[in-house]
């Protein structure tokens, strides 16, 4: 079984895209699950906008959950691919048994301080007296699913680290179908609104949890899980959040801005920006999906070369990622500026939001496709186990760059300016974290590489 997936050997480059395609075409389909949503909550009728804006009021919320998620499945399946290159099938099983009781303990620990506080949570996020309603409702219904969403996501990335990437592309997919199933029927068929599509997420995602849970225990997974190692080892444990760190303030950083954006707009636009920005949102994870997906699908070869000790493949993969990163999101940027008012009417009929929205959304994509050079960093530090560097390429754009530009930049271009803030992090942000990633780990590689062959 060790032999099995074995991405030492063959093409460097073919093995990411072959890993690359299923896992674009899932992150697609997850993508389903939330802009579903905001599609059906933009057609209620007069209350739409309100209910737009709370839905964007409840992604911070929603992405911290996600964090958490990633702080262990990123942390953990890259640990799992240099055993495996390693041919440590008795870690990778431990590793995998202690991701679980950690996500199990990081679901409930969230639920319970999210249903608590709530409603002091979504003000803070912006919610207005318009939107809080609506907000709240949402939210709270959500939150009863937290163990099933962090579960879903934080376990499948182990089916992808073992090169199942069609096996965890269904995991998202059979969730997707769901959803996308039950949401006109909860919120127009039952009249629940908001409440119907916060049902809809929780039920599709027990049902990818089950999936993922199922596989990993079968003979099919090359790392098992197996019941009776579930304990809690806090060196692995200590392993995972060190490396998963990067993850997790990848995606904190991005609820970070969103609560700063959403502040700010409330103050300088009202909660018709905060809608505006909902859908800016939607359309930034449709165009990040290529590049994103090539930069995940780097990551279980390069740590499985790089456990291996081939460093020269390790150095391909760098080069390789790169260039599938820049081309993929570099087409799908024109597609987003050229097509950006058709692209809104998906999730709006609203005049007004449309007319801003179109304005704000090209701003905003200013030079978008240079976050190419940040995935490729940042998924070369992950992949290769290297924490630090990660966690630096994770908090530099968003914390450092953007969050600040946003507080100061409306004062002088007024609403604009949050949008701007993100089009001038696109540059600095891409540049500082590829050339950082070149004079460390790139640096060492080639090193290692001619010492290796000395």
């Amino acid at each position: 079984m060790t032999n099995t997936n074995d991405f030492s050997r063959g093409s460097v480059s073919r093995h990411i895209v072959a890993l690359a395609g299923p896992m674009i075409l899932a992150q697609f389909i997850n993508l389903l699950y939330n802009m579903v949503d905001r599609i059906y909550i933009g057609r209620l009728g007069r209350h739409a906008t309100e209910a737009m804006s709370a839905l964007g009021v409840c992604l911070p919320a929603i992405t911290i959950g996600i964090a958490f998620a990633n702080l262990v499945g990123m942390g953990g399946s890259p640990l799992v691919s240099i055993a495996r290159g390693k041919k440590d099938l008795d870690l990778a099983r431990r590793i995998l048994a202690n991701a679980l009781v950690y996500l199990v303990f990081l679901s409930v620990l969230l639920m319970g301080g999210g249903l608590l506080f709530c409603k002091p949570l979504l003000i803070g996020f912006g919610a207005s007296s318009s939107t809080i309603a609506y907000a709240q409702t949402y939210l709270s219904i959500y939150l009863l699913g937290t163990p099933f969403v962090l579960i879903a996501l934080g376990m499948n990335a182990f089916i992808n680290a073992q090169g199942f990437a069609k096996t965890g592309m269904m995991t998202v997919v059979i969730g997707a179908i769901l959803n996308i199933v039950l949401d006109p029927i909860l919120i127009f068929g039952c009249g629940l609104g908001v409440a119907g599509a916060a049902i809809a997420t929780i039920v599709s995602q027990a049902v990818s949890m089950a999936w993922t849970l199922r596989f990993l225990t079968s003979s099919r997974s090359i790392v098992r899980l197996e019941w009776n190692r579930l304990s809690v080892d806090f060196s692995i444990v200590g392993q995972i959040t060190s490396l998963g760190l990067a993850g997790f303030m990848m995606s904190m950083t991005n609820s970070i801005v969103t609560i700063v954006c959403n502040n700010v707009l409330l103050r300088w636009g009202g909660d018709l920006y905060i809608a505006v920005m909902t859908v800016i949102n939607s359309l930034r994870e449709l165009a990040s999906l290529p590049g994103q997906g090539f930069a995940n699908a780097s990551q279980p070869v390069l740590g499985f070369n790089y456990g291996a000790g081939c460093y020269r493949r390790v150095l391909q993969g760098i080069r390789s990622v790169t260039l599938f990163t820049l081309g993929s999101m570099f087409v799908f940027w024109l597609l987003i500026v050229v097509g950006a008012h058709g692209l809104f009417r998906i999730f709006t009929d609203d005049p007004q939001v449309l007319a801003h929205g179109v304005r704000a959304s090209r701003l905003y994509f200013f030079g978008f496709f240079m976050m190419a050079f940040q995935m490729s960093g940042q998924s070369v530090a992950i992949g290769l186990g290297k924490s630090k560097q990660a966690i630096f390429f994770s908090i530099f754009r968003k914390v450092i760059v953007v969050v600040p530009l946003t507080f100061l930049l409306p004062f002088w271009l007024g609403v604009d300016g949050v949008f701007v803030a993100e089009a001038i992090s696109n540059f600095a942000g891409g540049i500082a974290c590829y050339g950082t990633m070149l004079a460390t780990i790139g640096r060492e590689l080639q090193k290692k590489e001619k010492n290796r062959t000395i």
